[in-house]
C-alpha cells in the first residue's frame, strides 16, 4: 500500500474505542472524499464566493463552470483551514460547509455523514480527525485520479476485511479491467486515435468507478486528445458516493452517475453507448427485482429481459442481456460490450430454458464476438473460473457468424503477496499475448491454436428430441389410443441432444443412432426443443494418460516401507 494510503489509514487510530474496526469506513471514506473535493476547490474558492454573491441556482452553476471549468462548487466561507480555527464551532461549521456544496453533490448524505460528525464531536474526536485530514494534500496535481482510485479501493478492501465482507462486491482488479478495456477497444483502435474523437462508455454495476476510470486512462494513453464520456449506475450508497466523487474530480458530468438498482430501474432507459462493461455479482438471487423484471419481460419481448430469464438464484445473465440492449445500434455505428461472468452462463439450463434461450438469442443474433477464459485466483473474493464475454453488434466481416474462444488460463503472473483470494494478475506481457490471439483468430488461416479456437455460431446449437417407445399390455401387444396410434411408455421415454452440425439433421441422426437399437421407437416432434450451450472446457481439454501401474505400485511400496519404518521407531 502507498505511503498516502498508510497515512489515511492511520487516521483510523483516532477512532479506536469509539468505533469498531468494521465501522471505520463510515468515517474515513467520506472524510477522504471531502478532503479531495476541498483540495480541488482551493484554487478557485475566492472566485466562486464572489460569483455566489451575484448569482444563484442554475445561473451560478453556469457561471462557475464557465469561469473555473468545474462542474461543482461550494459557497461556504469555510474550508479545512478555517474550520480548524474555531474548535468550539467545528461541528456546526463543518455541517454548514457540507450543506453549501452545489446540488449535484449528494454523496455525503449517502454516508449519513452528519450522524458521524455528531458522534465524533460527542466523543471528542472531531477536531483530531479534521486536523489529520487537513495535513494531507489530495489535489489531483499531487494525487492523480488513478492513484486516488487505488486509494479508495485499498481502503475499501481493508474495511471489508475488518467486517468480514467481500471487497470484490465493490471493485474489480485493475489488471482484469485493463484486459477487458483493451479487448473492447481492439476493433475500434484506428478511429480511437483520431484527434478529438469522442466516445461513451457505460457500467450498470459501477461500484466505485474502477472500470470507468481505467477505460478513461487507457484511451488517454492512446490518444491524449480523445474524450470518453463516462456513465454508470450503482446500487450501493457508499460505492455510488465514491464513484460520483471520482467522476467529479475527472471533470465528468455528475449526472452521468446514477444511484439505483439497474434491474428494477434503468436510469439510462432509452440510451445506448459505444462501449459497455460490467462485473455483476455471481450467484446472487434477484428476488428483490423479480416482479419488475418479469413485468418488463412480458411487456417488452424484444427488450432487455424479453429473450429469457435465468434462475431466480443467480441474476448475472440479466446483466448480460441488459448490456446487449445498451450497445449503440448497428445503424448508428454499432457498439461493443464486455462482461465478466463465471462458468454457468456458458452451459446452464436445458434446451428451452431461460439461460439456453438467452444464449440462443445472443448467438442467432450474432452478438457474441469472443469469450476469454481468465486464470483462476484473479479476483479478491473468489478463486473460481471466470470468463470475459465480448459482445459486438457490428462485427468485422471476417468475424461475422463466428465466435472466438480464447483459453487465457495460463497467462498470469504470480503476485508477491496475496490480496484476499487474489494471488495472480494478468500482467502487461500476459495481456499482450491475449490481445495477439484475439487480433489473429484461428479462422484467418484455417488453423486452430492450442489457446484460440473459432467456431461458427451454429456449432453451439442442438435439438433436444424426445424418443418414445410403445406401451405394451400384459399379452405383449402394443396399446393404442382411440385413433389407433401406439401409446408411449413413459418409463421407456428418453431424450437425446442432436447437434445442429449433424449431417442430415434430426432424421438422419434418428435413423443412424436410434432405430438400429430400438426399431419400434419414434420421435414426438411436438416436444422437440432448440438449445444452445458453449462447452468451453471441452474444446480445450487435453487428455493426460494415467501413470503406468508399475510406477504407481512402486510409489505405494515406497510409502508402505516408510510407514513401517516409522512404526518400528515408535515401538522401540
Amino acid at each position: 500500500m502507498s505511503s498516502l494510503g498508510n497515512f489515511v489509514w492511520s487516521i483510523a487510530d483516532q477512532l479506536r474505542g469509539v468505533y469498531k474496526p468494521h465501522q471505520y469506513g463510515g468515517v474515513i471514506l467520506p472524510f477522504t472524499i471531502l478532503r479531495r473535493l476541498d483540495c480541488i476547490l482551493e484554487p478557485s474558492r475566492d472566485q466562486v464566493r464572489a460569483l455566489a454573491k451575484a448569482y444563484d441556482g442554475g445561473a451560478l452553476d453556469a457561471r462557475v463552470r464557465r469561469k473555473t471549468g468545474l462542474r461543482f462548487y461550494n459557497t461556504s466561507e469555510f474550508d479545512f483551514a478555517t474550520l480548524l480555527a474555531d474548535p468550539e464551532g467545528l461541528r456546526s461549521n463543518l455541517i454548514h460547509y457540507i450543506n453549501r456544496f452545489s446540488a449535484n453533490i449528494d454523496v455525503f448524505e449517502r454516508f449519513k455523514f452528519e450522524n458521524e460528525i455528531a458522534t465524533l464531536d460527542e466523543k471528542a474526536r472531531l477536531y483530531l480527525v479534521v486536523s489529520k485530514f487537513a495535513e494531507v494534500d489530495l489535489h489531483p496535481d499531487t494525487v492523480p485520479n488513478a492513484e486516488m482510485g487505488d486509494l479508495f479501493e485499498e481502503l475499501i478492501r481493508k474495511f471489508a476485511e475488518a467486517s468480514n465482507e467481500e471487497a470484490g462486491e465493490h471493485y474489480t482488479p485493475r489488471d482484469a479491467i485493463r484486459l477487458m478495456v483493451d479487448l473492447l477497444f481492439a476493433e475500434d483502435n484506428t478511429t480511437l486515435l483520431e484527434p478529438g474523437v469522442v466516445r461513451s462508455i457505460y457500467d450498470p454495476t459501477a461500484g466505485t468507478g474502477g472500470m470507468l476510470s481505467v477505460a478513461d486512462e487507457r484511451l488517454l494513453e492512446r490518444n491524449p486528445q480523445a474524450r470518453l464520456a463516462l456513465y454508470g449506475q450503482e446500487i450501493n450508497d457508499q460505492s455510488y458516493a465514491i464513484c460520483k466523487s471520482d467522476m467529479l474530480a475527472k471533470g465528468q458530468d455528475p449526472s452521468n452517475i446514477q444511484l439505483g438498482d439497474t434491474l428494477i430501474d434503468d436510469k439510462f432507459a432509452g440510451r445506448t453507448f459505444d462501449f459497455c462493461m460490467s462485473n455483476p455479482p455471481y450467484g446472487v438471487d434477484w428476488k428483490a427485482a423479480s416482479e419488475s423484471v418479469k413485468s418488463e419481460a412480458a411487456a417488452m419481448p424484444q427488450g432487455r429481459f424479453g429473450h429469457g430469464l435465468p434462475p431466480i438464484s443467480d441474476g448475472q445473465m440479466l446483466f448480460l442481456t441488459h448490456l446487449a440492449n445498451k450497445m449503440r445500434p448497428r445503424h448508428e455505428g454499432g457498439g461493443r460490450a464486455g462482461i465478466v461472468l463465471n462458468g454457468s452462463p456458458l452451459f446452464n439450463g436445458a434446451a428451452g430454458s431461460g439461460p439456453s434461450e438467452i444464449r440462443r438469442w445472443l448467438l442467432e443474433s450474432d452478438l457474441v464476438d469472443a469469450i476469454v477464459a481468465l486464470p483462476t485466483n484473479m479476483f479478491f473474493n473468489t478463486g473460481i473460473a471466470t470468463y470475459i464475454w465480448i459482445l459486438d453488434n457490428a462485427k468485422a466481416s471476417e468475424r461475422k457468424g463466428k465466435v472466438q474462444l480464447i483459453d487465457a488460463t495460463g497467462f498470469w503472473t504470480k503476485l508477491r503477496k496475496n490480496l484476499g483470494a487474489k494471488g495472480r494478475e494478468v500482467g502487461a506481457a500476459d495481456r499482450e499475448r491475449i490481445l495477439k490471439l484475439y487480433d489473429a483468430p484461428s479462422d484467418v488461416d484455417g488453423t486452430d491454436t492450442e489457446r484460440s479456437k473459432t467456431f461458427d455460431t451454429a456449432e453451439f446449437g442442438y435439438w433436444t428430441i424426445t424418443v418414445e417407445r410403445p406401451l405394451l399390455d400384459a399379452s405383449g401387444a402394443v396399446v393404442t389410443d382411440a385413433k389407433g396410434h401406439p401409446k408411449p411408455d413413459t418409463k421407456l421415454r428418453d431424450t437425446e441432444n442432436v447437434p445442429f452440425t449433424y449431417v442430415g439433421g434430426v432424421d438422419a441422426y434418428f435413423k443412424a443412432e436410434v432405430l438400429p437399437h430400438v426399431p419400434d421407437a419414434w420421435i414426438d416432434v411436438k416436444k422437440t426443443k432448440v438449445g444452445y450451450e458453449i462447452p468451453f472446457t471441452r474444446h480445450f481439454y487435453k487428455y493426460v494418460p494415467p501413470r503406468p501401474l508399475a510406477e504407481i505400485d512402486a510409489d505405494l511400496e515406497a510409502q508402505v516401507a516408510k510407514i513401517l519404518t516409522l512404526l518400528r521407531e515408535v515401538e522401540e
